[in-house]
């Protein structure tokens, strides 16, 4: 069926001066439409322009507009934009992206007019914004005129996205090609990153990946997960793959299953053409997408945003560097807040550890004078880094801060936790900055599987000072004396710091834990201690009862080995009590040779390294 496009716009019967019009977001910025109002504006002055996130080359921020156009942003998009606020003549407005559209329904701002793209008609005379849903629709169902650009390269797209012919004042037929994401480059940092969120998501997990590289660099290292979904801002490339290869089938969603929920997309014209028509994929509102209580109708949850800044309580500053703002509220907060009351749901903060080419930590003690927090401390309960996973979730002010500062980069840990002991914040025994141990290389997180759960080989650190008291108390009697060949009655929190806040360069404490999101459970710990006087390390281990005999010291044994190895000691050494058969199998079956030496009371056990 066809059916006649309203009139070109008359633009002196649509608005007058003082009007308040809004203008499409996303890739679905009307450009040929706001140049049509630029070339009749003669007439007009003082029109205000409400904008959320765009991509669009913003002439209508062009310094000869300041008479006609005062405008307004949700959202801080790119340099244009960040210049004019800056400068005054721009004004930022900092809301969250589920409430903007209650700021049109209340008359908080009223719209006179929208201005939006659209895609061209279906044979019922039905448009749809296609790739640019978000706050738009909103604006479309309040406003009291909407004017479209109809553009035969918007694609079609299911969901809640379709406003008739009929409802347009008017209206302009201009194919315009739709923005493209510039590949971005990837850093090794941002590499690392990738590989540590990859380690949170579970199979079967509702994904938001959140604007920028940080978040986006999981969407590699997902490959191999099985049946996720999609409840998110925005679609990219990254996502596409995925649904592509199978990983993606929205099968497990408990909320709107076996359905891609997205506000807007932007990616390549291979993304556009994906989402054209497609059954699988629906685009709906803000108001509704990112509704907090929307989000956590999704089990399993996993909600990846980024930050500019996190001070060591958990603090996130999304939108502005001290007195600049750079960004915007956008949508962090709803999915944060959604990720955390969904069950089993991860709400992520994942950012490179430094800025300005590693000169600046983005982990610091307090915010930059200015700063304004958008997530507050009490709602992350993960902080990733390249340098590994902070877990906050239920840690107190003490363990946050060391958690963050063992996910900082190097260069700025000693410094920090100096700063943060100003505050009184960790006891004074916490003198030591943890350290990484170089042969893990840039992963400081082994993954093994073990009695079918996912468990990690790592370094023990300052922050684990309350599990490895946990694992001290979980002993027998008799576990504790055949370790230390001697009953010890007490491990006080002092002295848990101090075995494990070790310089992993000199020498080594490692451990096999099970983590889920802030649960760590240490199920084995060995370490060494190097002797420079003659170029050798004594060993040691001990595991939680239940999981002797599962190989886990062998495990350990064989990883500090290799370590040893690359550090060019000579021989690694170890004592152990006649009784502990266990333990002396351990090592017999690794290599190591029982050495006679007249003492009844220990069994001396030696490895030559140098000659292996």
């Amino acid at each position: 069926m066809m059916h006649d496009l309203p009139a070109h716009p008359v633009w002196a019967e649509l608005i007058r001066s003082g009007s308040r019009i809004y203008i499409g977001s996303g890739v679905g910025v009307p450009n040929a439409l706001i140049d049509d109002l630029l070339q009749h504006s003669k007439k007009f002055h003082d029109i205000e322009v409400i904008q959320g996130y765009t991509v669009s080359p913003h002439r209508w921020f062009d310094q000869k507009y300041r008479n006609l156009f005062s405008i307004n942003t949700f959202y801080i998009s790119d340099d244009i934009v960040r210049q004019a606020v800056a400068a005054g003549w721009a004004d930022y407005t900092p809301t969250k992206q589920s409430e903007i559209s209650s700021l049109f329904t209340d008359d908080t701002l009223p719209l006179d007019a929208a201005l939006v793209m659209v895609s061209p008609p279906d044979e019922y005379g039905y448009c749809s914004l296609g790739a640019a849903v978000d706050i738009t629709m909103a604006a479309t169902r309040q406003a009291k005129t909407i004017i479209a650009q109809i553009n035969p390269a918007m694609p079609s797209t299911n969901g809640y996205t379709h406003i008739h012919l009929s409802e347009f004042a008017a209206c302009i037929k201009h194919e315009q090609a739709l923005p493209e994401m510039p590949i971005p480059e990837r850093s090794d940092a941002i590499e690392r990153i990738g590989q540590y969120l990859a380690m949170l998501v579970q199979h079967g997990a509702t994904l938001h990946i959140g604007k920028g590289k940080a978040p986006s660099s999981v969407l590699k290292y997902l490959r191999n997960h099985k049946n996720l979904g999609v409840h998110g801002e925005m679609l990219c490339d990254g996502i596409m793959d995925l649904f592509k290869k199978g990983v993606i089938n929205n099968r497990n969603k408990t909320f709107h299953p076996g359905k891609m929920l997205a506000g807007y997309c932007y990616g390549s014209q291979a993304l556009y053409d994906f989402v054209h028509n497609n059954p699988h994929i629906e685009f709906y509102p803000s108001g509704y997408l990112e509704s907090p209580t929307n989000i956590a109708r999704n089990d399993n949850m996993v909600a990846i945003n980024t930050a500019l800044e996190v001070d060591l309580s958990g603090q996130v500053v999304t939108e502005s560097k001290g007195y600049n703002f750079l960004k915007g509220i956008g949508s962090q907060v709803d999915f944060i807040n959604g990720a955390a009351k969904s069950k089993g749901g991860m709400p992520i903060i994942a950012m490179s550890s430094t800025s300005q080419n590693g000169k600046v930590s983005r982990i610091v003690s307090h915010l930059s004078e200015g700063s304004g927090v958008v997530t507050t401390r009490s709602s992350v309960h993960y902080v990733v880094t390249e340098y590994g996973i902070a877990s906050l979730k239920g840690l107190s002010i003490r363990e946050r801060a060391l958690e963050l500062i063992r996910i900082a980069h190097p260069n700025f840990r000693q410094r920090l936790l100096e700063e943060v002991r100003k505050k009184y914040w960790v006891p004074d025994y916490a003198q030591r900055a943890p350290k990484d141990v170089p042969e893990f290389g840039h992963s400081q997180m082994k993954p093994i599987l073990e009695s079918g759960k996912d468990y990690f080989l790592r370094p023990l650190n300052p922050a684990d000072e309350r599990p490895l008291q946990e694992f001290f108390y979980s002993h027998t009697e008799e576990s504790i004396r055949l370790r230390y060949n001697q009953y010890r009655k007490q491990l006080t929190r002092e002295n848990s710091f101090h075995l494990v806040s070790v310089d992993q360069t000199k020498d080594l404490a490692l451990c096999i834990a099970y983590q889920y999101a802030s649960v760590v459970k240490i199920m084995a710990v060995g370490r060494y201690y190097f002797n420079d006087r003659d170029n050798t390390c004594e060993v040691a281990f001990i595991t939680r009862e239940e999981y002797q005999g599962k190989g886990l010291a062998t495990r350990l044994l064989k990883e500090m080995t290799s370590i040893a190895k690359c550090r060019k000691i000579k021989k690694m050494v170890a004592y152990v009590l006649p009784e502990n058969s266990p333990m002396l199998h351990v090592f017999d079956a690794n290599g190591f040779t029982r050495i006679l030496t007249g003492k009844r009371n220990e069994v001396h056990l030696e490895k030559q390294l140098d000659k292996d």
